[in-house]
């Protein structure tokens, strides 16, 4: 009885604590923080052929009070490169982050950009996906014959 008195103390225990964590992370937030706003996360290239051009473009804006800078941007493979100024974005103003699937690579694919900033929120992530098929062959048309009589 005593196990299960001590263990459950131990439990109310951590679980106030980790309470208190959540609530003083909350409180400190900078109100003037940098903040993303993408006016879209998530890319559907649909379906495109073998080698289509695999660049798209994600446009976000600084909707915070101080100027955005992003530190990096990592993707989720090596199929996908990302390109981002490294200039401050200052708030109000847009930037862009590009995305370069390789389209060489015939079937579906979900990747995910990893941004990393001094936004409120410090890592935010975004997506690009769609379907890779193969190009449609062309079949040579063959040519009426004229028949002479």
């Amino acid at each position: 009885m005593k196990r299960i008195l001590t263990l459950l103390f131990i439990g109310m225990m951590t679980f106030s604590m980790n309470a208190q964590q959540t609530t003083q992370a909350a409180a400190t937030a900078d109100p003037n923080a940098p903040a993303f706003e993408f006016e879209t996360d998530v890319i559907d290239y649909g379906k495109i052929e073998q080698n289509a051009d695999g660049v798209r473009v994600f446009k976000f804006k600084n909707v915070g009070k101080s100027p955005l800078t992003i530190t990096k941007v990592q993707s989720s493979c090596g199929c996908t490169v990302p390109k981002y100024s490294k200039e401050p974005i200052l708030p109000g103003k847009t930037g862009e982050i590009e995305a370069k699937y390789a389209t060489n690579r015939i079937g579906g694919f979900n990747k995910t950009l990893t941004i990393h900033s001094n936004a409120s929120e410090p890592v935010k992530r975004i997506r690009i996906k769609g379907i890779v098929l193969k190009p449609e062959t062309l079949v040579a048309k063959e040519k009426p014959t004229v028949s002479s009589n």
